[in-house]
């Protein structure tokens, strides 16, 4: 090394801080920050990500970077400035996040540069002008005439897929017409785009109305840097306003957007009304592509191609060199916060990338979540509201079952009984209506499988997992119990393990269940299902919708993901089996997450001129999530569940740290956990306004053989919190034993 060698910083995905490393001479034009580099770690090759210039210390042995695979840095200064602010935020190494900022195709030591997808295809080479010319070269060859002509035909170009394997022409037809000189083949490189092959989709054109107008004006209003809060009612045209919205960044302003959705199952949707717009603008990501799909859709933004990216939670790293606007729809849902390191919340990631290059984010949602309504009532966001249906529609009309009050029993063993499992008797006739009258239905049950669990008549035994503190769930088709936290699978016993007793229940419903029972009571319904049973297909979830939407279902049944951001003309009944399914889980968000579902799921009702009516089946009709979501008054929802989050207190009365440690052995974990809260005694002594709470078991004690206890911090002030977390992921010193791990959940969504 010689005293002007550059150095470098490099993040490493590793819980390591970042190392110093030697740029060779000949790789010092491709280094900068930002850059993706190839360096040695102990004796393997790890791909790591430079962060700044470096500065060699006394002493100091140095590695050398090994490779830099890229002309341009991967990540630019404005993304890098978003994922430091992850990594200190939620205490994670910064590698970590910055690996998790780029497709997975690009994380690799071993193949650095991903190879580009290429199509063969093949042009005309020679003309054949005359008809006497054409004559003499194809006399004893009629199929590579044929060929020759169909390629000209075809403008003188077309894909060897196309001709060899849609038209039936052999390879050897090919190979002699491009023997002769008569046709060239050559490898074209193409992008791997598969929402491209979706029908096209007119834009509707709809006339915005007076409340639509005054939202788009007041989004295009917005200083850089604004959090907007678009409250709508379900049916209220808030796509529409992000549609006339975006085109005013895009168009207009000449910068790139940012729109994010929740589920999987919304993308097709929000892709084709994107693409009836922005056309071929339109980039898409999320986890249901392949590599290759989102490493050309990431490689096309990046060159700025395309300027509008749609896709889940990581899109919001998607590389838009000057974003200027990001919509994040339905901002209440719990899946934009990632489950695993670094786990990040996309909407407040979000609304720090715009911060740092000068965008506006809009938050959307017909439920918003308690703090983003806290934030917008305090002034701190922008509040702009939607409050009534486009076109002068009406909310449904809400019906609620208490599943408590019994009728006349049917005959046991009958249909009727089979039926009343599931449906009670006003809900069933509603059904039948809507298929007599060739209108569609909904249903929700957010509970999968077949049966909750299977239990002992004789001794009350239940099925568990042996990996896990819960219960296995029955599966049909093929018929299982399954273990829906590690996938753990176990035959269904005839005989009861504990006591042999022959008597085995099968107890609470389950999606497929449901269906069956759908199928008996209804044989002449066309039934889709729409779970994550049915929908690990790449396709599968663009599938049942557009069998919706052609009306080739009438009754789509499906857990919470059929429940938002759906938008079907012809659905004009809604039923929720049970309303009761998660509402009464050990977790504060509990009652919040059951209204909005609740209200989401109404919201699929009456978007059309036909009206539309909600059946809600429960057993705590009054409960106050029911009671509102009953009314569509989010209103008065808002101001009881405020009221519960005061004593105790719980966001956004204050801010959450959930401290989750685990282990193999139980009494490892205990030891483990109970140490570390004396140390974070001690360590919290000097701070104000910090509550420990914990530690104590986790409401699921075992998951994937592993125990695990947790500690809450809660806090008003952030920074306090931070302090704690990078004390938890930096500084706690893990024993070696029993495979103990901590993890730090900066605002969890979920306690369990």
């Amino acid at each position: 090394m010689t005293p002007n060698t550059m150095l470098v910083s490099v993040a490493l995905p590793l819980p390591l801080a970042p190392l110093t490393y030697a740029v060779p001479d000949e790789l010092v034009d491709r280094v900068a920050v930002g850059s993706r580099v190839v360096v040695p770690v102990g004796t393997r090759r790890t791909m790591g990500f430079v962060i700044g210039p470096a500065e060699a210390k006394a002493g100091m042995k140095l590695r050398s970077v090994l490779s830099a695979p890229d002309d341009a840095p991967a990540i630019d200064a404005a993304l890098l400035k978003t994922c430091n602010w992850i990594a200190d935020y939620y205490a994670a190494p910064l590698g970590v996040v910055l690996r998790s900022a780029l497709p997975s195709a690009l994380t690799g030591a071993a193949k650095p540069s991903p190879a580009a997808k290429t199509e063969r295809h093949v042009e005309v080479k020679k003309q054949l002008e005359s008809l006497v010319e054409r004559e003499a070269a194809f006399k004893r060859a009629p199929k590579q005439r044929e060929l020759y002509e169909l390629v000209e035909s075809l403008g003188g170009s077309a894909s060897v897929d196309l001709l060899l394997e849609r038209l039936n022409f052999t390879p050897a037809v090919l190979k002699a017409l491009s023997d002769r000189g008569l046709l060239a083949i050559r490898r074209d490189v193409v992008q791997r785009d598969p929402f491209a092959l979706r029908a096209g989709v007119a834009d509707p054109r709809h006339s915005a109305t007076p409340e639509q107008l005054a939202a788009i004006t007041s989004l295009k209003a917005a200083a850089a840097g604004d959090v907007v809060l678009l409250h709508g009612v379900t049916g209220s045209g808030k796509t529409l306003v992000y549609l006339e919205w975006l085109k005013h960044v895009v168009r207009d302003q000449k910068r790139g957007a940012i729109v994010l959705v929740p589920e999987i199952a919304l993308t097709p949707q929000t892709v084709d009304r994107f693409r009836a717009v922005f056309g071929d603008q339109v980039a898409v990501l999320h986890s249901t592509l392949s590599d290759g799909e989102r490493f050309d859709a990431w490689t096309a933004l990046r060159r700025g191609d395309k300027r509008i990216v749609v896709g889940a939670r990581s899109a919001v790293f998607a590389p838009i060199s000057d974003v200027g606007a990001i919509v994040v729809d339905e901002e209440h849902e719990s899946s934009y916060k990632q489950n695993e390191t670094p786990r990040y919340h996309a909407r407040e990631v979000a609304i720090v990338r715009a911060r740092e290059q000068g965008a506006v984010v809009v938050l959307g949602s017909a439920t918003p979540s308690l703090e983003s309504w806290v934030n917008a009532q305090s002034g701190k966001y922008r509040l702009v509201s939607l409050p009534d249906r486009v076109g002068g529609g009406r909310l449904p009309k809400v019906h609620v079952v208490d599943m408590r009050v019994k009728g006349k029993p049917p005959a046991k063993g009958s249909r009727e009984a089979l039926a009343r499992i599931a449906l009670s008797e006003q809900l069933e006739d509603a059904l039948r209506a809507r298929v007599q009258k060739k209108e569609q239905s909904i249903l929700l049950l957010n509970r999968r499988g077949y049966a909750s669990f299977v239990q002992c008549q004789q001794c009350g035994d239940v099925e568990a997992c042996p990996n896990c503190s819960i219960s296995l769930t029955l599966h049909r088709a093929p018929e299982r119990l399954v273990c829906h936290y590690c996938r753990h699978t176990a035959e269904l016993r005839d005989k009861c393990a504990q006591c042999g007793g022959e008597l085995l229940r099968q107890r609470g419903l389950g999606t497929q269940q449901v269906e069956k029972i759908l199928a008996e009571a209804l044989p002449s319904a066309r039934i889709a299902r729409m779970d994550l049973d049915t929908t690990s297909g790449k396709w599968a979830h663009a599938n049942i919708l557009d069998k919706v939407a052609s009306g080739e279902t009438d009754i789509l049944l499906g857990t919470q993901m059929i429940a938002k951001g759906l938008d079907f003309a012809n659905v004009t009944l809604v039923g929720v089996v049970d309303a009761d399914v998660g509402i009464n889980l050990p977790d504060f968000r509990a009652s919040e997450r059951c209204f909005q579902l609740l209200s989401q799921v109404a919201g699929r009702a009456g978007r059309g001129p036909k009206g539309g009516e909600v059946i809600i089946q429960t057993r705590v009709p009054g409960h106050h999530a029911v009671k509102c979501a009953v009314t569509h008054d989010y209103h008065a929802f808002v101001k009881q569940e405020l009221e519960g989050r005061k004593e105790p207190p719980y966001p956004p009365a204050l801010r959450l740290l959930n401290v989750i440690f685990s282990g193999t052995r139980e009494e490892d974990v205990v030891k483990f956990a109970m140490g570390a809260a004396d140390k974070l005694d001690a360590h919290v002594a000097e701070l104000e306004d910090v509550i420990v709470v914990g530690p104590a078991p986790c409401p699921v004690e075992r998951i994937r053989n592993r125990w695990r206890w947790h500690l809450l911090v809660k806090s008003a002030k952030p920074a306090s919190l931070t302090r704690i977390g990078r004390y938890f992921a930096e500084r706690l010193k893990v024993p070696s034993r029993g495979g103990l791990r901590v993890v730090v959940d900066r605002d969890p969504s979920a306690l369990l």
